[in-house]
Protein backbone atom coordinates (compact mmCIF):
# COMPACT_ATOMS: atom_id res chain seq x y z
CA UNK A 1 0.00 0.00 0.00
CA UNK A 2 1.21 3.26 -0.83
CA UNK A 3 2.32 6.51 1.42
CA UNK A 4 0.15 9.18 1.62
CA UNK A 5 0.70 11.75 -0.88
CA UNK A 6 3.17 15.06 -0.54
CA UNK A 7 1.34 17.99 0.41
CA UNK A 8 2.46 21.58 0.93
CA UNK A 9 -0.45 22.31 3.15
CA UNK A 10 -1.34 20.81 6.03
CA UNK A 11 -4.96 20.79 7.47
CA UNK A 12 -5.01 21.31 11.27
CA UNK A 13 -8.69 20.49 11.56
CA UNK A 14 -11.24 19.57 9.77
CA UNK A 15 -14.55 21.93 9.84
CA UNK A 16 -17.32 20.00 10.91
CA UNK A 17 -19.20 21.54 7.84
CA UNK A 18 -17.42 19.36 4.85
CA UNK A 19 -18.02 16.08 4.64
CA UNK A 20 -16.16 13.14 5.36
CA UNK A 21 -14.40 11.89 2.23
CA UNK A 22 -13.95 8.21 1.18
CA UNK A 23 -10.72 6.80 1.14
CA UNK A 24 -9.24 9.57 2.80
CA UNK A 25 -7.60 9.35 6.95
CA UNK A 26 -9.00 11.41 9.60
CA UNK A 27 -7.44 11.53 13.70
CA UNK A 28 -10.54 11.73 15.49
CA UNK A 29 -10.94 12.09 19.57
CA UNK A 30 -13.44 13.14 22.05
CA UNK A 31 -12.92 13.06 26.01
CA UNK A 32 -15.28 12.64 28.84
CA UNK A 33 -17.90 15.43 29.65
CA UNK A 34 -16.51 17.83 31.89
CA UNK A 35 -12.82 15.75 31.84
CA UNK A 36 -14.77 12.56 33.84
CA UNK A 37 -13.18 9.32 33.64
CA UNK A 38 -14.57 7.51 30.13
CA UNK A 39 -13.18 4.07 31.97
CA UNK A 40 -13.03 3.09 35.41
CA UNK A 41 -11.56 -0.41 35.45
CA UNK A 42 -10.09 -2.66 32.96
CA UNK A 43 -13.19 -4.43 31.53
CA UNK A 44 -15.04 -0.79 30.81
CA UNK A 45 -11.48 -0.57 28.74
CA UNK A 46 -11.95 -3.94 27.24
CA UNK A 47 -15.39 -3.02 26.28
CA UNK A 48 -14.51 -0.38 24.67
CA UNK A 49 -12.10 -2.41 22.47
CA UNK A 50 -14.99 -4.37 21.52
CA UNK A 51 -16.89 -1.64 20.85
CA UNK A 52 -14.50 -0.78 18.67
CA UNK A 53 -14.88 -4.07 16.69
CA UNK A 54 -19.09 -4.62 17.15
CA UNK A 55 -19.67 -1.02 15.59
CA UNK A 56 -17.91 -1.07 12.55
CA UNK A 57 -20.09 -2.49 10.51
CA UNK A 58 -22.30 -1.05 7.62
CA UNK A 59 -25.35 -3.38 9.09
CA UNK A 60 -27.37 -2.81 11.83
CA UNK A 61 -26.53 -4.43 15.24
CA UNK A 62 -28.28 -5.50 18.10
CA UNK A 63 -26.95 -4.39 22.03
CA UNK A 64 -23.18 -4.87 22.39
CA UNK A 65 -24.16 -6.56 25.82
CA UNK A 66 -25.71 -9.42 22.98
CA UNK A 67 -22.34 -9.57 22.19
CA UNK A 68 -19.04 -10.65 23.63
CA UNK A 69 -15.45 -11.27 22.40
CA UNK A 70 -13.35 -11.47 25.44
CA UNK A 71 -14.65 -15.46 25.44
CA UNK A 72 -15.38 -16.03 21.53
CA UNK A 73 -13.55 -15.12 18.35
CA UNK A 74 -14.31 -11.44 17.02
CA UNK A 75 -16.39 -11.76 13.88
CA UNK A 76 -15.06 -11.22 10.79
CA UNK A 77 -15.54 -7.67 9.61
CA UNK A 78 -16.88 -8.07 5.95
CA UNK A 79 -18.86 -4.53 5.41
CA UNK A 80 -16.62 -1.91 7.69
CA UNK A 81 -17.74 1.29 8.02
CA UNK A 82 -13.82 2.65 8.66
CA UNK A 83 -10.68 1.10 8.54
CA UNK A 84 -8.81 1.52 12.09
CA UNK A 85 -5.10 2.29 11.43
CA UNK A 86 -4.39 3.33 15.34
CA UNK A 87 -6.80 3.61 18.19
CA UNK A 88 -5.53 5.02 22.23
CA UNK A 89 -8.21 4.67 25.13
CA UNK A 90 -7.16 6.46 28.31
CA UNK A 91 -8.89 6.97 31.45
CA UNK A 92 -10.67 10.17 30.46
CA UNK A 93 -10.31 10.40 26.16
CA UNK A 94 -10.02 8.19 23.29
CA UNK A 95 -7.72 9.03 20.24
CA UNK A 96 -8.34 7.18 16.88
CA UNK A 97 -7.14 7.59 13.16
CA UNK A 98 -9.61 6.35 10.80
CA UNK A 99 -9.82 5.42 6.65
CA UNK A 100 -13.69 6.37 5.78
CA UNK A 101 -14.85 3.33 3.52
CA UNK A 102 -18.42 4.07 3.22
CA UNK A 103 -20.86 6.89 3.04
CA UNK A 104 -20.91 8.77 5.98
CA UNK A 105 -18.73 6.23 8.00
CA UNK A 106 -16.61 8.00 10.43
CA UNK A 107 -19.78 10.15 11.81
CA UNK A 108 -21.79 6.40 11.97
CA UNK A 109 -19.12 4.68 13.55
CA UNK A 110 -17.99 7.20 15.80
CA UNK A 111 -21.63 8.27 16.56
CA UNK A 112 -21.93 4.41 17.36
CA UNK A 113 -19.05 3.88 19.27
CA UNK A 114 -20.05 6.63 21.35
CA UNK A 115 -23.50 5.96 21.75
CA UNK A 116 -23.29 2.53 22.30
CA UNK A 117 -20.15 2.42 24.86
CA UNK A 118 -21.70 5.68 26.69
CA UNK A 119 -25.01 3.11 26.89
CA UNK A 120 -23.17 0.69 28.89
CA UNK A 121 -21.27 2.95 30.95
CA UNK A 122 -23.89 4.76 32.25
CA UNK A 123 -26.58 1.41 32.46
CA UNK A 124 -23.30 -0.28 34.89
CA UNK A 125 -22.59 3.08 36.60
CA UNK A 126 -26.63 4.15 37.35
CA UNK A 127 -25.35 7.26 35.88
CA UNK A 128 -27.48 9.71 33.50
CA UNK A 129 -26.30 12.33 31.16
CA UNK A 130 -23.83 12.68 28.49
CA UNK A 131 -20.38 10.37 29.06
CA UNK A 132 -18.47 12.48 25.77
CA UNK A 133 -18.64 16.40 25.81
CA UNK A 134 -20.80 17.10 22.56
CA UNK A 135 -19.48 16.30 18.72
CA UNK A 136 -15.86 14.40 18.54
CA UNK A 137 -13.19 16.47 17.07
CA UNK A 138 -11.57 15.40 14.11
CA UNK A 139 -8.57 16.65 11.48
CA UNK A 140 -7.56 15.36 7.61
CA UNK A 141 -4.40 13.95 7.34
CA UNK A 142 -3.59 14.65 3.94
CA UNK A 143 0.63 15.03 4.68
CA UNK A 144 2.18 12.21 4.49
CA UNK A 145 4.46 13.24 7.39
CA UNK A 146 2.08 14.42 9.69
CA UNK A 147 0.08 11.21 8.76
CA UNK A 148 3.34 9.07 10.15
CA UNK A 149 3.71 11.57 13.07
CA UNK A 150 -0.29 11.11 14.11
CA UNK A 151 -0.10 7.08 13.83
CA UNK A 152 2.96 7.77 16.57
CA UNK A 153 1.12 10.07 18.78
CA UNK A 154 -2.36 8.36 19.00
CA UNK A 155 0.07 4.78 19.60
CA UNK A 156 1.82 6.53 22.02
CA UNK A 157 -0.65 8.65 23.55
CA UNK A 158 -0.65 7.36 26.83
CA UNK A 159 3.07 7.63 26.89
CA UNK A 160 2.79 11.45 25.86
CA UNK A 161 0.14 11.88 28.50
CA UNK A 162 2.75 9.86 31.04
CA UNK A 163 0.30 7.56 32.33
CA UNK A 164 1.43 5.76 35.48
CA UNK A 165 0.30 3.68 38.20
CA UNK A 166 -3.73 3.09 38.44
CA UNK A 167 -4.33 4.70 35.51
CA UNK A 168 -1.92 2.94 32.79
CA UNK A 169 -4.23 -0.25 33.93
CA UNK A 170 -6.95 1.77 32.01
CA UNK A 171 -5.05 2.14 28.90
CA UNK A 172 -5.91 0.23 25.48
CA UNK A 173 -3.48 0.72 22.88
CA UNK A 174 -2.87 -0.45 19.60
CA UNK A 175 0.83 0.19 19.77
CA UNK A 176 0.57 -3.62 20.91
CA UNK A 177 -0.10 -4.23 17.57
CA UNK A 178 2.41 -2.81 15.48
CA UNK A 179 5.27 -4.27 18.08
CA UNK A 180 3.87 -7.28 17.51
CA UNK A 181 1.81 -9.49 15.05
CA UNK A 182 -0.96 -10.39 17.28
CA UNK A 183 -3.28 -12.87 15.66
CA UNK A 184 -6.14 -10.63 16.69
CA UNK A 185 -5.86 -7.65 14.91
CA UNK A 186 -7.60 -4.63 14.94
CA UNK A 187 -6.02 -1.98 12.70
CA UNK A 188 -5.36 -1.77 9.08
CA UNK A 189 -1.22 -1.41 9.84
CA UNK A 190 0.00 -1.63 6.41
CA UNK A 191 -0.41 1.92 5.24
CA UNK A 192 2.07 2.36 7.89
CA UNK A 193 4.35 -0.65 8.23
CA UNK A 194 5.19 -0.63 4.43
CA UNK A 195 6.82 2.38 4.60
CA UNK A 196 9.30 0.60 6.87
CA UNK A 197 11.82 -2.21 6.57
CA UNK A 198 10.95 -3.55 9.92
CA UNK A 199 8.29 -3.24 12.91
CA UNK A 200 11.23 -2.54 14.80
CA UNK A 201 12.16 0.33 12.51
CA UNK A 202 8.50 1.91 13.20
CA UNK A 203 8.84 1.29 16.95
CA UNK A 204 12.21 3.40 16.86
CA UNK A 205 10.28 5.80 14.68
CA UNK A 206 7.73 6.18 16.94
CA UNK A 207 9.79 6.47 19.97
CA UNK A 208 12.22 8.53 18.76
CA UNK A 209 9.16 11.11 18.26
CA UNK A 210 8.07 10.64 21.72
CA UNK A 211 10.14 14.00 22.99
CA UNK A 212 9.15 16.35 20.61
CA UNK A 213 5.19 15.51 21.31
CA UNK A 214 6.11 15.57 24.82
CA UNK A 215 7.87 19.24 24.26
CA UNK A 216 4.88 20.23 21.87
CA UNK A 217 2.49 18.88 25.12
CA UNK A 218 3.97 20.92 27.56
CA UNK A 219 4.55 24.19 25.53
CA UNK A 220 0.42 23.99 25.03
CA UNK A 221 1.06 24.54 20.97
CA UNK A 222 -1.66 22.23 19.71
CA UNK A 223 -1.56 24.03 15.81
CA UNK A 224 2.23 23.72 15.85
CA UNK A 225 4.02 22.82 12.50
CA UNK A 226 4.09 19.09 13.64
CA UNK A 227 0.04 19.26 13.30
CA UNK A 228 -0.38 15.58 15.14
CA UNK A 229 -1.73 17.25 18.19
CA UNK A 230 -5.28 17.31 17.76
CA UNK A 231 -7.21 19.60 20.68
CA UNK A 232 -6.67 20.29 24.28
CA UNK A 233 -7.27 16.40 25.11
Amino acid sequence: MEALPPSATLIRMASRKEPFLIGEYYHVCNRGAEKCNITKDPFDSNRFVESLIVFNDTEPIGSIYEQSFIKSKPKEQKNRLVDIVAYCLNPNHFHLILKQLAENGISIFVGRLSGGYAYYINNKYKRTGSLFQGKFKARHLIDNDDFLHASAYVNLNNNVHQLGGLASKLVRSSWEEYEDNKNVSICQKDIILDQFETRKEYELFALNSLPLMLEYKENSKPESTAGYILGDI
